[in-house]
C-alpha cells in the first residue's frame, strides 16, 4: 500500500503557473505509475496526466497538451505536474493516484492509491 500527499495547489490568475507534487510513502515508488486527475464541481473525476514507472512515457488529456507536463523523482518518491497558461476551466481539485503497473494508466478505473487531493483555483 502506498499513502499519497499533494501539494502546491492555491489560488492563481489566468495565464498563470502552479507546480503540484504528490509524495510517495513507499520505498518501491519506482514500481509504480502515476497519474494527475481533476474534478470540478458538479463533474465527474477526469484524467489530465499520466507517467510511466520510469518517467520514459507520458499521457496528457487534450485539454492540457503543450500546457502541462507531469514528470517524477524517483529518488525522491515524487511526482509533479507542472502547470502553465492556466485558464478558469483548469479550476478543479486535483487529485494524484497510483497503481503498479508498467504500463502508463489513463483512467480512474486503473488505479487503487488516490491522495486527499490539492484546490487549484484560477482566476479571471
Amino acid at each position: 500500500q502506498v499513502q499519497l500527499v499533494e501539494s502546491g495547489g492555491g489560488l492563481v490568475q489566468a495565464g498563470g503557473s502552479l507546480r503540484l507534487s504528490c509524495a510517495a510513502s513507499r520505498r518501491t515508488f519506482s514500481s509504480y505509475a502515476m497519474g494527475w486527475f481533476r474534478q470540478a464541481p458538479g463533474k465527474e473525476r477526469e484524467f489530465v496526466a499520466a507517467i510511466s514507472w520510469g518517467g520514459g512515457s507520458t499521457s496528457y488529456a487534450d485539454s492540457v497538451k503543450g500546457r502541462f507536463t507531469i514528470s517524477r523523482d524517483n529518488a525522491k518518491n515524487t511526482v509533479y505536474l507542472q502547470m502553465n497558461s492556466l485558464n478558469v476551466e483548469d479550476t478543479a481539485v486535483y487529485y494524484c493516484a497510483a497503481e503498479i503497473s508498467l504500463s502508463v494508466l489513463t483512467t480512474t478505473k486503473e488505479y487503487d492509491y488516490w491522495g486527499q487531493g490539492t484546490q487549484v483555483t484560477v482566476s479571471s
